[in-house]
């Protein structure tokens, strides 16, 4: 089996776990590799402050929380995301309101942002999905004029580029998953950015139960989504390496390009030219035919290559039923993308002879549908 990913470990990462072991840091409480973490991984993304916490999904959560959003809010999200975006929305009480994808990069449709805010729209969550950053000076141009604050879904992106600025630089916070199918992965794990003071210290006063003084009274409502030194130490150890790994990713997006460039039957990515591209994972979608997605998928399953689908839209979601500006907001791309997109096997350590044997596949499966 070609896997659609795995988790590429081969650099410092056991020395620099086996050291947060022997130095006892095994709490998200105290020791030197979280603080280490989020100072460097900042850096890397160009902003003043970095907050870890457990996953992606606890990135998201908290940062609406920290923005003030809440009951009665409505927050813009793309369609076209993991359900873990509009989730974080949804579990702070205010609702989600999808805007749907546009059908050269898949990124949520700026034109249509404008129409969709009303006196009650507080935020937007782009999210630069698969690895092609939103154009992050057009949203901000629009949410600028709107007041809206502007949380970045980098989950799938770290080291994606807008005009050479890399994303998780362009609002008011931004949000990074390390799962273990990410960029750079901690096993579980994310990360806020911001350049606010103020955003950072109230996310950080969050993320820990919202202890001050006294320790054991508090004034405010927090959650415990502290990362370990476990998994920072992991993650300081991955970042050492994310230039090889970002090469590894645009080397795949390159190579699955030049050989699946003359497949009619398929649209591939591609990469505007403001745009840096990382690939996260190698998207594409299949165009009406007598092979459909589901065929495509079902028979490269059968050669022993692993594919997912697109994500499935917000105003589809069933568990979002209860808000009706979520269900009954019109997404007819991200629907479309749902029908017939799926992604390729896009593991760093995938191989030139196995993407040549998921492009030959490809077009096998074709060539005997049209027959």
């Amino acid at each position: 089996m070609i896997p659609v990913f795995e988790p590429d470990l081969g650099g410092d990462e056991a020395a620099l776990v086996s050291e947060a072991l022997r130095r006892g840091e095994i709490s998200g409480s105290f020791g030197d590799f979280i603080p280490q973490f989020e100072r460097e991984f900042a850096d890397y993304c160009g902003c003043k402050h970095g907050i870890a916490v457990t996953s992606g999904t606890t990135a998201l959560h908290l940062a609406v929380a920290a923005a003030g959003i809440g009951a009665g809010d409505e927050v813009l999200v793309s369609a076209s995301t993991n359900i873990a975006t509009a989730l974080a929305v949804h579990h702070n009480n205010a609702v989600p309101v999808p805007v749907d994808s546009e059908a050269v990069t898949w990124n949520l449709d700026l034109n249509l942002i404008e129409r969709l805010i009303t006196p009650k729209t507080k935020a937007i969550i782009p999210v630069h999905l698969f690895g092609h950053p939103v154009d992050m000076d057009g949203l901000r141009e629009i949410a600028d004029r709107h007041r809206l604050v502007v949380i970045e879904d980098a989950a799938e992106a770290h080291g994606a580029e807008v005009r050479g600025k890399r994303v998780g630089s362009f609002s008011h916070l931004a949000c990074f998953s390390f799962y273990a199918n990410k960029i750079i992965t901690t096993g579980e794990g994310g990360m806020i950015t911001t350049d606010d003071d103020a955003l950072a210290e109230r996310c950080r006063l969050l993320r820990n139960l919202a202890f001050t003084v006294p320790r054991f009274r508090h004034e405010v409502a927090g959650y415990n989504f502290r990362m370990t030194g476990l998994q920072a130490a992991l993650g300081v150890a991955q970042l050492r390496r994310i230039d090889e790994i970002l090469r590894l990713k645009k080397g795949l997006g390159r190579m699955y390009s030049e050989r699946l460039a003359d497949v009619e039957e398929l649209q591939i990515p591609i990469e505007m030219e403001w745009a840096s591209h990382v690939y996260w994972m190698y998207g594409v979608r299949v165009k009406p035919g007598r092979v459909n997605r589901d065929r495509l998928a079902a028979e490269l399953k059968r050669r022993g290559i692993e594919t997912r689908t697109f994500f499935c839209p917000m105003n589809l979601q069933p568990c979002f039923a209860g808000h009706a500006r979520c269900v009954g907001t019109a997404c007819p791309v991200a629907e479309a993308m749902w029908e017939d997109g799926l992604y390729l096997p896009s593991s760093n350590r995938i191989t030139t002879a196995q993407i040549d044997e998921v492009c030959g596949a490809i077009r096998e499966i074709f060539r005997s549908g049209k027959a």
